[in-house]
């Protein structure tokens, strides 16, 4: 006998095997149909569109607030924003920071929001330069 399983017990299983084989394949391309249905819906676009946009100001602002000023001190931790602001949670700040720029948008107090910004940021900066201020006396 010639034949690769010699009877028709080897034929049996082999056919069973390959109509399991051929089950789970097409379920699995079903299953594949089903998901780039779902993802093609307009609300996960645009949920995958703010995750991306997120995760880029996220990387921005690491940035911004890790790279050292030249200049300014010996370059050691302290140095720069990265010395001041480094111990934030950026994955957890952002929530509450699109929160609250949404209530102040919906709320109309862009322009009140400015103003305390502008001025929290100069008393931030002049405590700032207080503090590094070094004094020298003779």
């Amino acid at each position: 006998m010639s034949d690769k399983y010699g009877n028709e017990a080897g034929y049996a299983a082999a056919k069973a095997r390959l109509i399991k084989e051929g089950e789970l394949h097409r379920l699995g391309v079903a299953h594949s149909k089903h998901m780039v249905a779902q993802n093609l819906h307009p609300e996960v676009l645009l949920h995958g569109a703010v995750d991306m946009a997120i995760a880029a100001v996220q990387a921005r602002f690491a940035g911004i607030l890790a790279a050292k000023t030249a200049g300014m001190g010996d370059g050691g931790a302290g140095s720069g924003l990265g010395g001041i602001l480094g111990g934030i949670n950026y994955k957890a700040l952002m929530p509450v920071a699109i929160t609250v720029a949404s209530f102040i948008s919906k709320r109309r107090l862009t322009k009140p929001a400015l103003a305390v910004g502008t001025v929290a940021a100069a008393v931030a900066g002049w405590y700032y330069r207080k503090k590094r201020k070094v004094t020298v006396h003779y």
